[in-house]
């Protein structure tokens, strides 16, 4: 076994192999950027080398870099996680040539796979099922608009070295093809250096289905079961699961034994996920092989007990597999949920911001098999940038039964908070007590079958979190007491009742007036849209409060930064900001002239100049930032009056891009 490792990434999946390294004794190594000088993973390991400039092309994605800090600490191995440079098999080759050991397949398995088109060409021969569709060397724009028409709308438009839903567009109707196929080209050249793409079938109502193999340099190769991973925004998974619902032991043994076989056509070693497009009833295609290990990985160790990442670590170093394919029992379900700083409400726009509040689960365990297990890369306190991925942490659950691990997940949601940025976390719990996903009913369309369920829904009852802000003022008065009745703040009054206005700003935007009044008895009522409701309020614990308001009560978590404050209950949570009714009185509308970055990134397309004439909901210019493309649309009809920046021009969030003369 290794004796040092350096890791070649960063975020949570640095933090989770250096978690299984610590168990095993292997010393690690971590590399890091300008950006994450104080990031978790650089404390997660023993030794740390600065690789670069925030940016990845100028930091993780510098091969030569990584290879010279591995050389300069004496690590035996490199494990490069996922993304980055994982599936590169040039940094895969410069590893066995500098006498460093890959913790991957070998570079000629990643070469294999890593060209969609190739790899199809090479799963048609090993007899592996494929969705129509042309995976050719030719990429002239009208001659893939004609093998689209061959093909039959509509089609998936997918970047040939792609993966993670970048570089992938879908085409319902042969108009709206040139423009997908430059906008897949243009991300798939930022996210993979490589705009090649192939053309497919879109098929109707897919479900996307996994294998989890693993080979080792003995010749042995097996699959440990099947994750279902369906529930995608921005084709990017959302929520997996292990194992897939509906799945027979036939199919199983049917898919597992087809991944098997694409994995001895590479002489695979090591970790590798084979992904298939399946239908409603049961037939499945090969999409894609992954040459790493998979973010969801933790849901096959739940429902399997084996440690991955050990698993990685063995073989790489030439260890047989620790199980053979007869060995291996599936228990239970497990689901993942990825955490992330993006805002569901907004088509799922990125955010940016530091970490105020966050707040796993108690009962959670970190990189650990257990029935609530949390993976983050970050803390509390720290900034979630644009450099990199938009993922906060995964929270994983594990049941005797789906509908176990359901109620764990439901309530570890519950217990998730995080102020400071927009989360997808209230939208996550929306997404697990939908009717398609309590019933299984699953496809890759299903958030936006869900819409209605999904979108706009009230989180927190207004009451319950007006009722939180007054907990919480209320014990902040209490804390600064004192035995001078004019130096108190818990409202006293010599004649009269004292009341304290509360004028707040929900999370639409919207403004709602309360008042707290304090008693000559000690008690309080909080008036609210006319009535006037007792309340009693006592903390729990640090932020946790029992709070009654009239006939209603709550457990609430309140946390207070300046005037802002994000409640918590078992029902939702909800955001309200305290106004200064003085200093609000003289606000106005907002300006539907300006357009303004919703992010930091940069310029990569312009389609309008000044002078010219747009329709409401017109494309103007497009964004890239966290590895996708924005596109920023006209809010009304209108004529450009100015544009302020360039192609190529880097944008602080809030920056304004152009000026419309609006009617």
């Amino acid at each position: 076994m290794f004796k040092k490792i350096l890791i070649a990434n960063r975020g949570e999946i640095a933090c989770r192999v250096a978690a299984t390294a610590r168990r095993l004794g292997i010393r690690t190594v971590a590399v890091y950027s300008d950006a994450d000088a104080g990031a978790r993973h650089v404390r997660a390991c023993d030794e740390a080398v600065h690789i670069g400039a925030s940016a990845p092309r100028e930091s993780y994605l510098l091969a030569q870099r990584v290879l010279e800090a591995a050389r300069a600490t004496g690590a035996e191995a490199v494990h490069p996680g996922y993304g980055f440079l994982s599936e590169n098999e040039h940094f895969a080759r410069a590893c066995a040539e500098a006498g460093i050991a890959f913790i991957g397949p070998p570079a000629s398995a990643i070469a294999a796979m890593g060209s969609k088109a190739a790899a199809k060409a090479l799963m048609e021969k090993a007899g592996v099922p494929l969705v129509p569709g042309y995976h050719g060397e030719r990429q002239e724009p009208d001659f893939l608009k004609a093998e689209a028409g061959r093909i039959g709308y509509p089609v998936l438009i997918k970047a040939s070295a792609g993966g993670g839903g970048k570089g992938m567009r879908l085409v319902q109707q042969a108009e709206e093809f040139e423009a997908a196929l430059a906008s897949c080209k243009r991300e798939a050249a930022a996210s993979f250096g490589d705009d090649h793409v192939l053309v497919e079938r879109y098929v109707t109502r897919p479900r996307h289905i996994e294998i989890q193999v693993f080979g080792d340099s003995h010749g042995e190769c097996v699959y440990l079961f099947e994750r279902d991973c369906s529930v995608q925004r921005r084709h990017q998974k959302v929520l997996e699961e292990a194992p897939a619902p509906g799945m027979t032991p036939e199919r199983r043994a049917e898919m597992g034994e087809a991944a098997v076989a694409a994995a001895r056509a590479v002489a695979y070693v090591g970790a590798g996920t084979v992904e298939f497009i399946a239908e409603q009833d049961g037939r499945f295609y090969f999409m894609e092989m992954n040459t790493r290990l998979q973010v969801e990985h933790p849901v096959t160790e739940a429902i399997t007990g084996h440690d991955l990442v050990e698993w990685q670590l063995r073989v790489a170093a030439g260890e047989p597999l620790p199980a053979r394919q007869h060995e291996l029992r599936l228990h239970g379900h497990a689901i993942e949920a990825r955490l992330c700083a993006e805002n569901p409400e907004a088509q799922f726009l990125p955010a940016t911001g530091r970490l105020r509040v966050f707040r796993a689960p108690a009962a959670a365990a970190e990189f650990a098999v257990a029935p609530v297990r949390i993976d983050a890369g970050v803390r509390e306190g720290d900034e979630i940038s644009p450099w990199y991925d938009s993922m906060i942490a995964k929270l994983i659950v594990w049941g005797e039964d789906r509908a176990q691990a359901l109620a764990r997940l439901d309530a570890a949601l519950a217990e998730t908070h995080i102020v400071g940025l927009h989360t997808n976390v209230a939208f996550l719990r929306r997404v697990v007590a939908s009717r398609s996903f309590a019933q299984a009913d699953l496809d890759t369309a299903l958030i936006e079958r869900e819409r209605e369920a999904l979108f706009g829904q009230p989180g927190l009852p207004l009451e319950g979190a007006l009722a939180g802000v007054a907990a919480r003022l209320l014990q902040e008065e209490a804390a600064t007491q004192t035995t001078d009745p004019w130096s108190r703040r818990d409202g006293w009054r010599l004649h009269g009742v004292a009341r304290r206005r509360l004028e707040v700003l929900d999370a639409a935007g919207q403004r709602h007036v309360a008042s707290l009044e304090y008693l000559h008895d000690g008690s309080h009522l909080v008036e609210l849209a006319g009535q006037r409701l007792p309340l009693r309020a006592g903390p729990l614990g640090a932020d946790r409060y029992d709070v009654r308001l009239g006939e209603r009560r709550w457990t609430l978590s309140v946390y207070r930064h300046g005037d802002g404050f994000a409640v918590f209950g078992p029902q939702g949570s909800a955001s309200l900001q305290w106004l200064d009714a003085i200093a609000h009185a003289g606000e106005g509308g907002h300006d539907a002239g300006r357009l303004t970055a919703p992010m930091p990134g940069k310029l990569i397309a312009l389609h309008v100049q000044a002078g010219q004439s747009v329709r409401k909901g017109q494309a103007l210019a497009v964004m890239e930032a966290m590895k996708m493309e924005h596109s920023i649309a006209a809010p009304a009809d209108g004529i450009v009056d100015v544009v302020l920046y360039r192609v190529g021009d880097q944008l602080a969030e809030g920056a304004e891009l152009l000026r419309l003369k609006t009617a």
